[in-house]
């Protein structure tokens, strides 16, 4: 088994595939209307976007009876804060709640959280 990619719900996948192409600097593998793929180019593990009607932004952190997060993404990078600035002007947003100081919480455009981080 090998797993080919992560798939993330939305309302709009290309426009969350498009950010996430541009964060990552990754390319278009697939694009329909309602499925879109992205691949590195080291050919590792993609992403994917699907359409969901019915899609609730999750709440981070989550409350009772709030949506909760059902996946995230950690992201390794090698300056943090460019990272942050980077990820903020294509349209993520900071978590409120940051848990830990080598970490940052953001929301990407549909609101799933992704952790960007440095190695120690």
């Amino acid at each position: 088994m090998k797993l080919a990619a992560t798939v993330l719900d939305a309302p709009d996948p290309r426009a969350l595939a498009r950010f996430y192409r541009d964060l990552l600097g990754w390319q278009v593998a697939q694009d329909e209307p309602d499925w879109v793929t992205l691949r590195p180019a080291d050919g590792g593990a993609g992403l994917s976007f699907q359409t969901e009607h019915r899609y609730r932004r999750p709440t981070w952190p989550a409350g009772e009876g709030d949506q909760q997060m059902m996946v995230h993404l950690d992201i390794e990078v090698e300056d943090l804060a460019a990272a942050c600035a980077r990820a903020e002007e294509l349209g993520a947003t900071t978590a409120g709640f940051q848990p830990q100081d080598d970490v940052r919480v953001l929301l990407d455009p549909a609101g799933h959280p992704f952790c960007l981080f440095t190695r120690a």
